[in-house]
Parts: structure tokens; sequence; C-alpha cells
């Protein structure tokens, strides 16, 4: 399946702090920016992270499966292989994981592999794994 790029701009108290998390730590190539953006291509979908410090806000959380979800938040889902690189450079990094490295729903059509962290704005992501892919919107 091939889908169109998706694109969100979020906000950030410090850009050079983006930089470093979304460029150095995950990796994402850097596109255009200025004094007040950078854009980020996030696995072929485009992030942009604005400089907005009054914009930046405490999260809440909901309960899933037995852990408190940070809300909102946004992320990917990657492919298992992808998912289990990024895991194992992440924790190597020593990241503070709001959820860490965990398989959700087992033995259900909705199992995944997800993790949550935070980045230096306090913005909440996920990144997860379909176990079967073709189930992301399969329902119970």
């Amino acid at each position: 399946m091939s889908l169109p790029p998706f694109h969100l701009a979020f906000p950030v108290d410090d850009l050079p702090a983006a930089r470093a998390f979304y460029g150095g730590l995950l990796g994402c190539p850097e596109g255009r920016s200025s004094a007040e953006w950078i854009d980020f291509n996030l696995y072929g979908h485009q992030i942009v992270a604005h400089l907005a410090p009054g914009s930046v806000r405490p999260r809440a959380s909901n309960a899933v499966d037995g852990d408190d979800v940070p809300v909102p938040h946004f992320g990917i889902v990657l492919s298992v292989d992808d998912w289990r690189r990024l895991a194992e450079r992440l924790v190597a990094a020593k990241i503070d994981f709001v959820i860490p490295p965990t398989v959700r729903f087992e033995g259900q059509p909705g199992e995944q592999a997800t993790m949550f962290l935070l980045d230096p704005a306090g913005n909440a992501l996920e990144f997860k794994a379909m176990a079967k892919p073709e189930n992301l919107f399969a329902k119970a």
C-alpha cells in the first residue's frame, strides 16, 4: 500500500534541541528551515518543528492496555525490523521512555510493538509496529 506523505506541524521551545533530537537521535533528515522552524523527514513524512514556546503545554494521559498513554501524541507505524532497530538505538542512547519498548494487545488482532518518548519540548511520540500489518485498523 502506497500512502501520500503526511504533514504535521508542532510547537517546540528550543530549535537547536529539536534539531539534535529529531535529526541527531531519531536520524530524521533535515529539509528546509528558518530561524523559526525546521522541516524533518520522518520515514517519508514531513514533520515541522515550529518555535512557539507559549504553545508547549503539559500532557494528559489515558489508560491503554495497562499503560498511561500520553495525550496528545504523534508517531509512525514502522515495519517490525525498523521498529527493532530504532528501539535498540534509543535504548543504547539511554532514552528516558514514557513507555519503554513493549508488546501491547498480545495475541489479539491489534498486537503491536510500541514505545513512547518525549522530545525536548515535551511532545509525546509513539513508534509502533504491528505484528500483522494488515490488522492496523482491524476490530477485535
